[in-house]
């Protein structure tokens, strides 16, 4: 089946990678799993090492970018929210923060030296002046 039969219009090629997982557990067996891509490069464009290359490192940015900064920050493993909605809104609500230190820190309207010290600054008085900029 191509991109286009699956109703993805403007992709090019699927791509299926098998990994294998390992706990670190090791009380638990190794798992296979394999993720499926979708990419708008043609499969002329790029080699297939090139294709993984840029797996791994989308993944590699994920977790280490936002998905470490929510849990490292928030310490959001040990959220025990179990509604959906409410879960949801906590990460936009964490997303947003992360987002405004990164525009503050861009702009050197911070001092903070990283997201926490950043945080622990804020009252509300300083997040309605940001606001309404």
């Amino acid at each position: 089946m191509s991109p286009e039969e699956a109703g993805l219009f403007g992709c090019w090629q699927f791509i299926a990678v098998r990994r294998e997982r390992v706990p670190l557990d090791k009380s638990k067996a190794p798992s296979i799993e394999t993720g499926y891509y979708v990419t708008s490069v043609a499969s002329d464009q790029r080699t297939t090492e090139q294709l993984f290359k840029s797996i791994r490192n989308h993944w590699a940015a994920t977790e280490n970018g936002t998905h470490y900064r929510r849990d490292v920050t928030f310490a959001e493993d040990q959220c025990r929210v179990r509604d959906r909605v409410g879960a949801e809104m906590l990460v936009v609500l964490r997303n947003l923060a992360i987002a405004v230190y990164e525009l503050e820190s861009d702009r050197g309207g911070t001092q903070a030296k990283s997201l926490r010290n950043w945080m622990k600054r804020q009252t509300f008085k300083n997040a309605h002046s940001w606001l309404k900029r």
